[in-house]
């Protein structure tokens, strides 16, 4: 069986504390797993489709949509004060720094990157926070954005098409966001939050393993290790704690009732083909 942390695994520092971590985790639980890089540009659906996983990070949004569910095996609850102190994230809608935008609104007729079509932080989270905003918009429906770019298949990616001029506007995985100004924060530096969408169930650890319930117990003690501890702290990490597939089945909801609204709408003028079957066939060329 496989471990697998891509999704936070922001840089090779930081993908070598998921790699340790996880292995000490497995030990623990007395299941042994073999770590697999699986990074981009490598498609991350084709991770979420291997039978084999052992642990491995899964958006929580293709958990919700999956046919035949792994089982649930531990949420991350992230250290910074801004979590406070649960299983939930959000998305920061990220800037350039040196850029004039100072609302959200500012950015409306520019350009918006998003990373991939079935991403809860990258896509979904977005998609839902602007129907919100289109709604209390007076007068006919125009888009609200000039064009939405090709995905950018990551966190790293959607903050790297912000600061070199690609997009102007990215949603960012927010426990993504505060390992990369840890790990990457001379990227960082040169981009500035200017909103943030609703707080959502954040992405689990997931598992096809017979040994699924002895990880799930080692991943709900790990805090309390010494040696685990001080893995968990320089990843952000506070605890980790047993998810409920409830929340998740809310994301899948949210999702769908934003795509209807998005499918009968204009988002954007110009919307890159890898996104149009979300939005209906597009609404231009």
């Amino acid at each position: 069986m496989i471990a697998n942390a891509r999704m936070y695994a922001v840089s090779a520092p930081a993908a070598s504390l998921w790699r340790d971590l996880l292995a000490a985790i497995a030990r623990s639980a007395a299941v042994p797993l073999e770590w697999v890089e699986h990074a981009a540009p490598a498609a991350i659906d084709d991770l979420w489709r291997r039978p084999d996983k052992g642990a491995v990070f899964m958006c929580g949004l293709p958990y919700s949509r999956s046919v035949s569910r792994p089982q649930l095996l531990a949420a991350p609850v992230p250290s910074p004060a801004d979590f406070a102190d649960q299983p939930q994230y959000w998305s920061e809608l990220v800037v350039r720094e040196d850029s004039a935008f100072r609302s959200i609104e500012d950015t409306y007729g520019r350009r918006l990157a998003l990373t991939v079509p079935d991403s809860q932080s990258g896509c979904a989270a977005a998609l839902v926070y602007f129907m919100t905003a289109a709604a209390e918009r007076s007068g006919p429906a125009q888009p609200l954005y000039r064009e939405i770019i090709a995905p950018t298949g990551t966190p790293l990616g959607a903050l790297r098409a912000v600061i070199e001029g690609a997009a102007d506007v990215a949603p960012i995985d927010a426990y993504a966001y505060a390992l990369l100004r840890k790990f990457r924060p001379e990227s960082c530096a040169r981009s500035r939050v200017v909103a943030r969408t609703a707080r959502t169930a954040i992405p689990p650890l997931v598992s096809n393993s017979a040994g699924a319930a002895a990880l799930q117990a080692a991943f709900l003690q790990a805090h309390r290790d010494a040696t685990l501890r001080s893995l968990m702290d320089e990843l952000l990490l506070a605890r980790f704690v047993r998810p409920d597939s409830a929340d998740y089945d809310r994301l899948r909801n949210e999702f769908e009732a934003a795509a209807r609204y998005w499918g009968a709408r204009p988002l954007a003028a110009a919307v890159h083909p890898a996104f149009n079957q979300l939005f209906g066939g597009g609404h231009a060329n």
